[in-house]
């Protein structure tokens, strides 16, 4: 089977830092692995590396879609299992990197997506509709009533006849899962910093070129960041409460995706020593090096 090596975790806790390290030390490439980084132009809000962070190694699947295009799981799938199969090819190591657990599981596990017919966003339908429906179907899906974008996609595979994703499904690559953590106070603290820092590099600036797309355009509609801004250019919300509420919602969607990935698959975590980040890589390096 391909080797593959995963980088999993919250915003803010070094995952971009620990790839491009690991990347020069078992020279691998790596691939994308956020489903708001696959938009060009969309950099501050999604935290998207820097050319200067990606340190000459070759990153994919970044800036690959227009704000204005769909791109869903099935499309992800498709391209990421490419990418690996060609970063196999060169005899380099393919390093997923992000923290869209679905994205993880369709590209990793032996779950096959169907092209994309059911386009319904079940506009006429609340929040609560929808997972009431989705119940019908597999009673045993845990997806947070706030969370809309998965509402919605879940209700849409359901319905073209297929499943959910499961923990049973096996994986197609030999995988090492690697997880990013920090005490929760510690977390949420460096989230709510990387809040103020994305204002201060230019959030705002980055936003206003889409002011009037927020609520049509499929990356901004949901996406974390950019959705907070609709009550402010309505007048609703000063800046100061679209920061408390992007602040909110990032620590809200870490929760979530420490479940999902402790439900789905089987991570090695790591405490981050902020302090002495090195300490860490070669951490990771060690382990990876008995588990390979």
């Amino acid at each position: 089977m391909q080797k593959v090596i995963v980088i999993l975790g919250p915003t803010g806790v070094g995952k971009t830092k620990l790839s491009t390290s690991l990347a020069k030390m078992i020279n691998g490439e790596i691939i994308n692995a956020d489903s708001m980084q696959v938009y060009k132009h969309l950099n501050i809000g999604t935290a998207k590396p820097t050319d200067e962070e990606k340190e000459g190694i070759p990153h994919h699947l970044f800036d690959i879609k227009e704000p204005n295009e769909e791109y869903t799981i099935y499309d992800y799938q498709k391209d990421a299992r490419d990418k690996i199969e060609e970063i196999t090819n060169k005899n380099k190591i393919p390093i997923l990197v992000g923290g869209s657990g679905l994205y993880i599981k369709a590209a990793l596990f032996d779950y096959k997506f169907q092209k994309e017919r059911n386009k319904k966003d079940y506009s006429d339908l609340t929040n609560e509709q929808i997972l009431s429906k989705i119940k019908k179907y597999d009673n045993d899906v845990d997806i947070h009533i706030n969370n809309r974008k998965r509402l919605v996609r879940a209700l849409q595979i359901l319905e073209a006849g297929q499943t959910l994703t499961k923990k049973k499904d096996p994986l197609l690559y030999d995988a090492i899962f690697i997880g990013l953590t920090a005490k929760r106070e510690e977390l949420y603290q460096r989230i709510n910093k990387r809040v103020l820092e994305m204002f201060d590099l230019g959030l705002k600036e980055e936003v206003d070129k889409y002011k009037d797309k927020l609520e049509e355009y499929p990356s901004l509609k949901t996406g974390i960041g950019y959705k907070e801004f609709v009550p402010f250019y309505k007048n609703e919300k000063t800046q100061d409460e679209v920061i408390l509420e992007i602040q909110k919602n990032s620590r809200r969607y870490a929760k979530r995706q420490y479940t999902f990935f402790n439900n789905q698959m089987e991570v090695k975590w790591f405490d981050v020593d902020f302090k002495n980040f090195n300490k860490t890589i070669n951490e990771v390096y060690e382990y990876i090096k008995m588990a390979r």
